[in-house]
């Protein structure tokens, strides 16, 4: 096992024995652990970047202290746990790749600020809009699943339904969820003042519950257990109206606390402040 001496004096070899041959390899590597990172990120796997960087650093120790080990085994290491982090995304990493030049980039910023703008002037229209579709919805006994995103779904997850990006109403929330038709058996997705996409697929909870809760209420908890978002859930079959987050299922929910629900989420994501 090398000292600290003897590691000290290696990494500044590297520096003072500078080989042009270096440059197109951190050139290759640099990119390679770029596209791992930026595919992670977009596609919310941050616990896989938390283990991506503990596995680089953990090799990288191993190899600093150890007599046998050398620099060309790392960077060998540290290519083949790159390659294999993009094969688990390996789908929509060809997605993108193929979509890259059909897409208008759009900056986080000009995206959130869009957002806040839209939102903060009309926030009480769009509250008021859900809240009235929930309560006609709960009266005709009517099933709807509505996920009150924070713009951090996995892209699978919406694009198990169809998009729409369409302005809210309650006029569309209701006829989204009309018995028989197309969508109404799925979830439909609200992203601050859209309606993003309808008809979409959740991941289902593996928690016990009572009978009651069937495979509409099942998909509303477990969406909240495995991203940051909300749900508001109406039974078909009493029409009773639920919120859940974080896991945690709240039933019987009137109309007061519906808006309080939701002045919350509006509050959280786009700093409306509050304000009825």
């Amino acid at each position: 096992m090398r000292t600290f001496a003897e590691v000290l004096a290696g990494l500044t070899s590297v520096f003072t024995s500078f080989e042009w041959i270096l440059i197109p390899e951190t050139v290759f590597l640099s990119i390679i652990i770029y596209m791992v990172f930026r595919t992670l990120w977009e596609n919310n796997a941050r616990r896989l970047i938390v283990a991506y960087l503990f596995l680089i650093l953990f090799m990288g120790g191993i190899v600093l202290f150890s007599t046998r080990l050398g620099a060309e085994i790392f960077l060998f290491f540290l290519l083949v746990l790159s390659l294999f982090f993009l094969f688990l995304f390996h789908v929509e990493l060809k997605r993108g790749i193929w979509n890259a030049g059909k897409r208008t980039p759009i900056t986080a910023s000009s995206v959130a600020t869009a957002k806040m703008t839209a939102v903060a002037a009309r926030a009480d229209e769009y509250i008021n809009s859900i809240v009235k579709a929930v309560q006609s919805l709960s009266k005709k006994n009517t099933g709807a699943l509505i996920v009150l995103s924070n713009g951090n779904l996995p892209r699978d997850i919406i694009e198990s339904g169809v998009l729409l990006n369409s302005r809210i109403s309650s006029q569309l929330i209701e006829g989204i969820f009309i018995p028989k038709a197309p969508l109404h058996d799925g979830a439909m997705i609200i992203y601050g003042d859209k309606i993003q996409a309808a008809g979409c697929f959740l991941p289902l909870t593996q928690k016990d519950y009572p009978k009651e809760y069937g495979t509409r209420h099942r998909a509303g908890i477990g969406i909240t257990e495995v991203a940051d978002v909300s749900t508001i859930i109406v039974s078909e079959e009493t029409g009773i109206v639920s919120v859940v987050k974080r896991g945690e299922i709240a039933r019987y929910v009137d109309s007061e606390g519906l808006k309080r629900f939701l002045k919350e989420y509006y509050w959280k994501e786009f700093n409306v402040e509050g304000k009825n």
